[in-house]
């Protein structure tokens, strides 16, 4: 083990086998850290409004990350195969190696993983992301893969999905992708309007947000399942086939605009049929109400005794006929 763990500092280190996502990180850090903040507030609020507000706080924020989240994500569609196939070009050896695929909305990542991970004395542990976002060229990046001496069944995935392949399937993941995420865009302004209606509070026009946020992140996922409609291009390695799925990301935005969609209804639904119950949750007219009369009740004067009263609840003209003396 030397000083630089085995690498020289000035020279390029050892390669990386997992890229960590800062953008993903940055965004769960923010909302965490709000969270953390809300819960600080927390013991300072009384009674069932403790309840009602925690809800609505951790509600909103976990809506806010996940649309956040999933635009930078990339397994919204995900597929592993265990393959004997060729390492490298103009080589016969076959290794064993696990090769993953996952696409998200602006591009994809190929990893590669050995069986066992040392083999040929070499670490084979790869996962290297080719983009076709905005302002991203996907070519360059493959070209820049060759260069490097990518192994062949990385090369062999990516090639799949280049601009000149017969498949032809970059440009329909491409297109799902860049309309997704332009109606996530939508469904987080939506999002923002609805929590600024509800603490104005508009609570009908709130609810109708969020119902209007649900179908954005519904259509989002209409859009990018259209690419599955498709005739799919192969991906034979070996006598094995990778198989792609919905992943993580696209079950999250269904089941997050399912609860949105869900939050709507119910508050329009409550604001119709039983809106004094919606303004209690929402800590409105009851709430406060409640809080007056607790705090008129506190600044009455005590009560006087059952004789003075009698005397003054006397009426004035049983008042006037007392007789006076003399002195």
């Amino acid at each position: 083990m030397t000083l630089w763990n085995g690498s020289f500092p000035f020279y390029p280190g050892p390669r990386a086998g997992f890229l960590f996502d800062t953008t993903q990180a940055a965004i769960l850090s923010v909302f965490l850290s709000m969270l953390v903040t809300f819960l600080i507030i927390l013991p300072g609020i009384r009674g069932r409004k403790r309840l009602f507000w925690f809800l609505r706080v951790v509600l909103s924020l976990f809506v806010g990350a996940v649309v956040l989240t999933v635009q930078f994500s990339r397994d919204w569609e995900t597929g592993r195969v265990t393959a004997n196939t060729s390492y490298k070009s103009f080589s016969s050896a076959l290794l064993t190696m696990e090769v993953g695929l996952h696409i998200g909305l602006g591009g994809l990542n190929v990893t590669l993983l050995g069986a066992p991970v040392r083999q040929l004395n070499e670490t084979i542990d790869y996962n290297e992301f080719f983009s076709w976002g905005l302002g991203a060229d996907y070519e360059q990046s493959y070209v820049a893969g060759l260069q490097k001496g990518l192994p062949s069944p990385i090369l062999y995935v990516a090639e799949k999905f280049r601009a000149r392949s017969p498949c032809g399937v970059q440009r329909q993941y491409r297109g799902a992708g860049r309309y997704a995420s332009i109606s996530l865009w939508m469904a987080l302004c939506t999002w923002l309007l609805s929590l600024l209606l509800l603490s104005m509070p508009l609570l009908l026009q709130g609810g109708y947000m969020l119902l209007l946020t649900a179908t954005l992140m519904l259509f989002s996922l209409l859009l990018f399942s259209a690419v599955r409609n498709t005739p799919s291009c192969p991906i034979q390695l070996g006598p094995a086939a990778l198989q792609t799925a919905y992943g993580a990301s696209f079950w999250l935005t269904l089941a997050t605009g399912l609860l949105c969609l869900l939050l709507g209804l119910g508050i329009i639904l409550l604001s119709s049929q039983q809106p004094e119950k919606l303004k209690f949750v929402f800590e409105l007219e009851q709430g406060r109400g409640e809080d007056e009369e607790e705090q008129g009740k506190s600044c009455l004067p005590a009560e006087h005794s059952s004789s003075l009263q009698d005397v003054l609840m006397l009426p004035l003209a049983e008042l006037q006929q007392v007789p006076a003396t003399r002195l």
